[in-house]
């Protein structure tokens, strides 16, 4: 406010800034600021998981979807290897089209269906209680 104040207005005054325009930017300066943007929320990956080796069947983590396809989506969990979302998986309904589901950057949670390290290929699902394979290959359902 002060240093408002202390601002001579005269100084700036030419051709084709006059006084009445500089008081009104000036009177708006002292009003508070209101940043719009929206409001951002930062985005953590899951704090164990850097890698293959870190994820084991029937984990839940958080990720952002980098890719739809006609198959599915693809989705950055934090290791190297984006995993991907089967058609079959992203929702516990029926769905055609996978962008009617999910977009690219968009933050989900995703169940660990499963990990193939030797083809570094992570399989994942977005349903709310997903058929997940054990070491036996017996399917069994996640509580």
């Amino acid at each position: 406010e002060r240093l408002r104040q202390r601002v001579d207005l005269n100084r700036y005054v030419s051709d084709t800034v006059g006084l009445p325009t500089l008081r009104d930017i000036m009177s708006e300066l002292a009003k508070p600021g209101r940043d719009p943007r929206q409001r951002f929320e930062p985005f953590a990956f899951g704090k164990d998981v850097h890698s293959l080796d870190d994820l084991s069947v029937g984990m839940k983590l958080p990720g952002i979807v980098t890719n739809v396809t006609r198959f599915g989506a693809f989705v950055d969990i934090g290791v190297h290897q984006d995993g991907l979302v089967h058609i079959s998986q992203l929702a516990d309904r029926f769905v055609s089209d996978p962008s009617e589901v999910v977009k690219v950057q968009q933050r989900v949670t995703v169940t660990v269906l499963d990990v193939d390290k030797a083809r570094g290929r992570i399989s994942l699902s977005l349903k709310k209680d997903p058929i997940v394979k054990t070491a036996s290959r017996d399917w069994i359902i996640e509580p």
